[in-house]
């Protein structure tokens, strides 16, 4: 018995001795992109929120610890109206995304029946995307002006007299450039989730005797759900992130949060600007957070591989 188990003493001897480097592997795979995160995400955080105490006078920043800039950002009524102008838009810049993002995945995905032929078309929607942002949001003036192509249209055929207003430097126009820059955000995960729905559940749950409403209720929605929380971080994200498309189509009757760190940058406010740089921040982790405790994506993404 003891001759028996002589090899195997021994093996674990041996193993005991060698240092465990197991460690050693996963450590170097993930080094390259904890220093880019390190240094691109980490470093300025930390950097801004440190200003985000600092004083000011006379546009001279003076290093110290002070509230004052907080104090003077939450208190404000305009940064309250700001915020939820933002909240607006990124509701409806959602609302509209998320219809037509859904559309076009399920088109892609269930309509086409050849494979490569939907992932070319997939591949088209994104061509408009080679172009600058700048670009294609300019190209919305000729067509929502007071003579542009819609009021136009609109007139010759008998349906206003008069051109409408509200279509460009408005919310509307504001939407509508939203809703064209980043629906490609919506559309992307959307159709990655809807590529991974096996084609028998469709026709299990019509065996079962559901219809095909039904069937979009309890099969579609719940295996897309991934897909819905990743697009909807991106456009909500991208949209409370932005200042130059409000500032713009809005023919500047709109501001938003970021437009007004833009202003304090330009007359040397940089504490100013860094608190409110620092409670966007908190408050696009907390809406992260909030949409994220709807579904829980890792374990959908993991368990749909």
């Amino acid at each position: 018995m003891s001759i028996a188990l002589a090899p195997a003493l021994g093996a674990v001897a041996s193993a005991r001795r060698r240092p465990p480097r197991t460690w050693l592997k996963p450590l170097l795979l993930v080094s390259p992109l904890a220093l880019v995160l390190l240094a691109f995400v980490v470093v300025p955080i930390a950097f801004v929120l440190a200003v985000s105490f600092f004083r000011y006078d006379n546009f001279a920043v003076i290093p110290g610890f002070t509230l004052e800039n907080y104090a003077s950002v939450l208190s404000a009524h305009l940064t309250l109206s700001l915020y939820m102008t933002m909240l607006k838009l990124a509701a409806l810049t959602w609302m509209f995304t998320l219809v037509i993002g859904f559309c076009v995945a399920w088109f892609l995905v269930f309509h086409v029946r050849n494979r490569l032929v939907a992932i070319g078309l997939f591949l088209l929607c994104t061509v408009p995307f080679w172009t600058s942002n700048v670009i294609r949001m300019i190209s919305w003036l000729p067509l929502l002006g007071k003579q542009g192509v819609i009021n136009q249209a609109l007139m010759a055929l008998g349906l206003i007299h008069n051109p409408l207003h509200i279509l460009l430097y408005s919310d509307v126009s504001v939407v509508v450039s939203y809703v064209h820059l980043f629906t490609i955000f919506m559309i992307v995960p959307l159709f990655n989730a809807m590529s991974r729905i096996d084609r028998a559940l469709f026709e299990a749950s019509w065996d079962a005797g559901a219809g095909r409403l039904q069937t979009f209720f309890l099969v579609v929605l719940p295996l897309t759900k991934s897909g819905i929380v990743l697009g909807s971080i991106f456009v909500v994200t991208l949209v409370m992130g932005d200042f130059y498309v409000v500032k713009v189509m809005s023919g500047g009757s709109e501001a938003s949060v970021v437009s007004a760190m833009y202003d304090d940058i330009s007359t040397l406010l940089f504490p100013h600007a860094a608190a409110s740089a620092v409670i966007l921040i908190v408050v696009l982790v907390a809406m992260v957070a909030s949409i994220l405790r709807l579904v829980d994506v890792r374990r959908e993404l993991v368990s749909g591989r």
